[in-house]
């Protein structure tokens, strides 16, 4: 079912088709999966999670008009399940001192190397473990704009419907995000270099 597009896979699964809803998990399931990671500290509470937005999914897909991509409409019930996940446990979606120092002290020295040079670390894939450990202490938002533009390739007029922001707001947070990471990698190849 693979040639099949997203309006007949919709179709078929609102006819009753069980197996082109499975057809259709395989094909967004990536997508709701970086989300929900991105979004989400607690690993126990991810598979839920993603339990739960196929839920809605599969309940509101008589509701699609096709007015966006399908791919846009998945990421925004994938996107609202984890804020109102985060609005339950109280933990912020951004941190207006981010810039300054990390609120509870987490830096990146658990991630230096051994005495490596930052080249050697690159040639070794470590510099890929430094940016996912980066990604990973940005805050909610910023982690889910870099998701969903350069994992996702998504446009900044679908990651603001996804995300129920101003596409502006949209721009600024990606540009904050990338000076975030920028910050933190400096820093830490700066002492990895200090310690060499």
């Amino acid at each position: 079912m693979s040639d099949v597009t997203d309006k007949d896979l919709i179709d078929a699964i609102l006819a009753g088709n069980q197996r082109a809803f499975e057809e259709f998990m395989q094909r967004y399931k990536n997508l709701v999966r970086h989300i929900i990671v991105r979004m989400i500290a607690n690993t126990a509470d991810r598979e839920d999670l993603g339990q739960e937005v196929f839920f809605k999914i599969y309940h509101n897909l008589g509701t699609f008009r096709f007015a966006s991509k399908v791919s846009t409409w998945v990421a925004k019930i994938a996107h609202n399940a984890c804020v109102n996940y985060l609005q339950k446990k109280k933990i912020p979606l951004l941190e207006n001192n981010y810039l300054e120092e990390d609120k509870n002290g987490i830096t990146l020295e658990r991630f230096r190397g051994d005495g490596q040079s930052p080249l050697e670390s690159v040639e070794q894939e470590n510099a890929a473990a430094l940016i996912q450990a980066a990604i990973e202490q940005l805050p909610v938002h910023y982690r889910s704009v870099i998701t969903l533009y350069h994992l996702h390739e998504m446009s900044y007029a679908e990651i603001s419907e996804i995300m129920g922001l101003p596409e502006g707001t949209v721009k600024s947070y990606l540009f904050r995000a990338r000076k975030i990471l920028r910050h933190k990698l400096a820093r830490v190849y700066a002492e990895e270099a200090a310690v060499t």
